[in-house]
């Protein structure tokens, strides 16, 4: 396409002499822009894809893609509608769950925090890979029982407990008498500390055996709901659709993940969009810096332009001189860029560290973000539309310059010297 006279002039053109410095300072400045601008966009769709893998496995690992709920009170014969739910295609495991809210404290007290107890059979502890697989002390080995619990790490913190010590459950449902109403009390041995890296879960949610739960809440035989894990988490609503099929005629309600926290995703996806469009702008005024760097070089090479007519260079070649010029600096912002991006995202967390000890400030509080760590997923797909939609903005920005360049009359030029 670019023939090697015009790669020579281009790359001549490309390399400041004296007085000529300012048109090249032009140039390095759109190419950091553009680098910069690629840069940023990889990053921050990169940690936006993180984060939102990040919340959907934390979210959706701990609570299940789909619940069955009883219609107003809790689940009786809970065995064997986990089996017909089981059975269902798209289904890998049902939980029988008791869920409560309840205060949180010591037996010698000091903070009291609140907090989500869950009661599980310890097999489906197990199986519940977000929390087995991130156990920091004790084991669900001892997890049964009716004095026995699973805690987060936040929690243990907050209240000073470590594996043996006593968590003390104070539920606001309790027991009618002739002074008033008295919440009750129990006291279980902690087995586990779990860390899941989503802060919600570590400092607010614990377990309980099942049997020990159903005491505690007063639902003898029955549970408050069945979570239900699927293959797809994308596809649930076809197997809500399938779970209501094979459960009709039961009282009860099936809700998805995507009717209890379809909002928050959705907040995060347009937050993405909105970055995207907001970063986009950066390789656009970018692209603009090209336009003015190549229109002054246009400029500054009137006289050279039209000794090159005179000596039988076409206008097709000098707009092809130009386009080079022009295209050379956004290619090499877009690669630099695009290096520089992928580079940063593989490295996040070391570079986060460094800039925290640097600094000495948290930069990524769990308490804020709700997860432990930054995360960074590079897809490559995206990468791939990042520096096409540069290289192309790039090419654009040269069209005019060249074309003014490719019109310039060479008598007239000569003349005016």
């Amino acid at each position: 396409m670019f023939t090697p006279f015009e790669r020579a002039i281009a790359g001549r053109y490309l390399r400041a002499r004296k007085g000529e410095r300012f048109v090249s300072v032009i140039a390095v400045f759109s190419l950091v822009g553009i680098a910069l601008g690629v840069a940023t966009l990889i990053i921050v769709m990169s940690v936006m894809n993180g984060f939102r893998i990040e919340l959907m496995d934390r979210i959706l690992g701990l609570n299940g893609h789909l619940g069955v709920y009883a219609a107003g009170a809790p689940l009786t014969g809970f065995e064997a509608l986990t089996a017909r739910i089981k059975a269902v295609p798209g289904v890998v495991e049902a939980l029988p769950v008791v869920e409560g809210q309840v205060g949180l404290t010591t037996e010698r007290g000091g903070a009291y925090l609140g907090g989500l107890v869950r009661g599980v059979r310890q097999a489906d502890l197990r199986n519940l890979h977000v929390v087995a697989d991130h156990i920091l002390a004790g084991s669900l080995d001892n997890f049964q029982g009716d004095d026995a619990t699973a805690i987060g790490v936040g929690l243990a913190q907050r209240l000073g407990l470590t594996i043996g010590s006593r968590l003390q459950l104070i539920s606001p449902q309790g027991q009618a008498t002739v002074v008033g109403n008295i919440p009750r009390i129990r006291a279980y041995k902690v087995v586990a500390i779990f860390q899941v890296g989503f802060n919600e879960a570590d400092t607010g949610f614990v377990f309980l055996p099942l049997p020990a739960a159903q005491v505690f809440f007063r639902v003898p035989d029955a549970a408050t709901q069945i979570e239900v894990i699927t293959t797809d988490p994308d596809r649930v609503q076809d197997t809500n659709r399938a779970l209501r099929a094979a459960l009709v005629g039961q009282p009860v309600r099936v809700i998805d993940w995507t009717q209890t926290n379809n909002s928050f995703f959705a907040a995060v996806e347009v937050e993405r969009n909105v970055m995207f469009l907001i970063l986009t702008l950066i390789i656009l005024v970018a692209a603009f810096n090209i336009v003015s760097s190549l229109i002054m070089m246009v400029k500054d090479k009137t006289r050279d332009i039209a000794v090159l007519r005179t000596l039988g260079a076409g206008q097709g070649s000098i707009m092809r001189i130009f386009l080079l010029c022009g295209a050379s600096v956004g290619v090499a912002g877009t690669l630099t860029g695009a290096l520089l991006g992928i580079v940063f995202c593989l490295n996040i967390e070391t570079i986060r560290h460094w800039l925290e000890s640097l600094t000495g400030t948290n930069l990524f509080s769990p308490e804020v973000y709700f997860l432990s760590r930054l995360p960074a997923v590079v897809q490559w797909q995206e990468v791939a539309q990042v520096i096409g939609m540069a290289l192309v903005l790039s090419l654009l920005a040269t069209l005019y310059p060249s074309w003014r360049a490719a019109r310039t009359d060479p008598i007239e030029a000569l003349r005016n010297e």
